[in-house]
């Protein structure tokens, strides 16, 4: 049974090389953001461009790796502080899916009229 469901959401804030794969991305969890990325905490990466995103985490046993690519336009920005933050699953699918959650941001919609 796939369990989609986890305990906590880390987006790590600095640019990532998306060449990384399962252990690159796993030492950069155990060594940069100093969590531990067997756990069932699931990990987000973007890279410099913003085009592209990771997510890694761990269930039963084995490495799990999700990514998506967009063919226009960039994912948001999330401000922070540190090298890493904690998200809700509500914000990693706002992250996803373009959506802007920050106060004070607000995309600009297009009229189908015009």
């Amino acid at each position: 049974m796939l369990s989609l469901s986890p305990s906590r959401i880390w987006l790590y804030d600095l640019p990532t090389d998306m060449r990384r794969q399962f252990d690159g991305l796993a030492a950069i969890v155990n060594n940069q953001m100093k969590e531990r990325a067997n756990q069932g905490d699931w990990f987000v990466f973007v890279n410099r461009r913003r085009t592209q995103i990771k997510v890694l985490y761990y269930q039963q046993g084995g490495y799990c790796l999700w990514s998506k690519r967009l063919e226009r336009g960039t994912f948001q920005k999330v401000p922070g502080e540190l090298n890493k933050q904690m998200l809700n699953a509500a914000q990693l699918q706002c992250l996803i899916d373009g959506i802007y959650w920050q106060k004070g941001k607000q995309n600009r919609r297009h009229n189908a009229l015009n």
